[in-house]
């Protein structure tokens, strides 16, 4: 029967029209609140005792009655109490890779003098990440969502709800926050192939000036030289590897969408690339990636790592945001 209720409401009178920009008020008419299962056999039980004094006429049985469904209603005023007046808004969101899941960070203000104790926060009914706000401070939840495909992934609706204090009524609330979080391809098992002269098949490079030629990743041996080793690639769990070198030193490698094979399908394309991206900023070289109707000149870093991925990721998508995930 609750849950009946709680889905008529949702439907006809928690209608919500897409993402709030800025933060969200739970003023008194966003928060409902319906007596818990527990709430509804306290009911009962308070019926029984009435029933009873009533029937053999007991005074202190009318006092129990009463005394406790006194408790019932102060209970109910908390719980309403609790919740409303919060203020909702929405914290960073870091990129990460399809298959991934995004953890978006719901940060819950409270202005007043009182602190909010045993606030959830839930998103298509998933184990609630739970956070108590002291007076004149701010919690912050964070929030799984499963990113299964590339692109702007948007949430959708956060459920916030409150049980406190003796857990006989429910007091909640729906915010759909103006937030999303950029999803990168999936990357492929495939390795950064070797230096090839620009002509060869495969991604193409240009030799810049130097001593020597970067050519690719080796396993590590104890007779290497310190400064030859990847570090960063090691710092990202790769493993301890070797930087080979040939003829000269600073290597500019271009990742070519037409130089990958023709019968790959614009997904493993996009997934080889990703990995290519991922390995060449591993392997500390300049690289450079061109995409039909896009080009990013030759750089180096996080934050070139981070425009690559984002053309990948938004690559024919024409910047469509995907809706919400189950």
């Amino acid at each position: 029967m609750q849950l009946a209720i709680e889905n008529y409401l949702n439907r006809w009178l928690f209608k919500l029209k897409g993402p709030e920009a800025g933060p969200v008020l739970l003023t008194q008419r966003r928060v409902f609140i319906l007596p818990t299962r527990q709430g509804l056999l306290f009911g009962a039980l308070l019926i029984l005792l009435l029933t009873g004094s009533i029937n053999y006429n007991l005074s202190l049985g009318y006092v129990l009655t009463f005394l406790l469904a006194a408790m019932g209603i102060i209970s109910m005023l908390h719980a309403f109490r609790n919740l409303a007046g919060l203020l909702v808004r929405s914290g960073k969101t870091d990129p990460v890779f399809a298959g991934e899941h995004a953890s978006f960070a719901v940060c819950v203000d409270n202005h007043r003098t009182l602190p909010r104790y045993a606030i959830a926060v839930t998103h298509n009914k998933q184990a609630p990440v739970f956070c108590d706000v002291a007076q004149s401070a701010t919690a912050t939840a964070e929030v799984s969502v499963a990113a299964p495909r590339r692109g702007w992934l948007r949430p959708g609706r956060f459920t916030l709800y409150t049980r406190f204090p003796l857990g006989l009524f429910r007091a909640w609330s729906y915010v759909e926050l103006d937030s999303r979080c950029l999803v990168y391809p999936r990357p492929d098992s495939s390795k950064l192939p070797p230096l090839k002269p620009q002509s060869d098949t495969g991604a193409s490079f240009e030799a810049g000036q130097g001593n020597d030629d970067f050519t690719g990743l080796r396993p590590h041996q104890s007779s290497d030289s310190p400064r030859h080793i990847a570090w960063k690639a090691a710092a990202r769990d790769y493993g301890l590897l070797t930087k080979q070198f040939i003829g000269r030193a600073d290597t500019e490698l271009w990742l070519d969408w037409n130089d990958l094979p023709a019968s790959l399908e614009d997904e493993s394309k996009l997934s080889r690339l990703c990995r290519w991206v991922l390995d060449a900023e591993a392997a500390g070289i300049s690289y450079g990636l061109r995409l039909p109707g896009k080009e990013l000149s030759l750089a180096y870093g996080e934050q070139h790592r981070h425009n690559c991925l984002e053309a990948l990721a938004l690559f024919r998508l024409q910047d469509m945001e995907h809706g919400k995930t189950a």
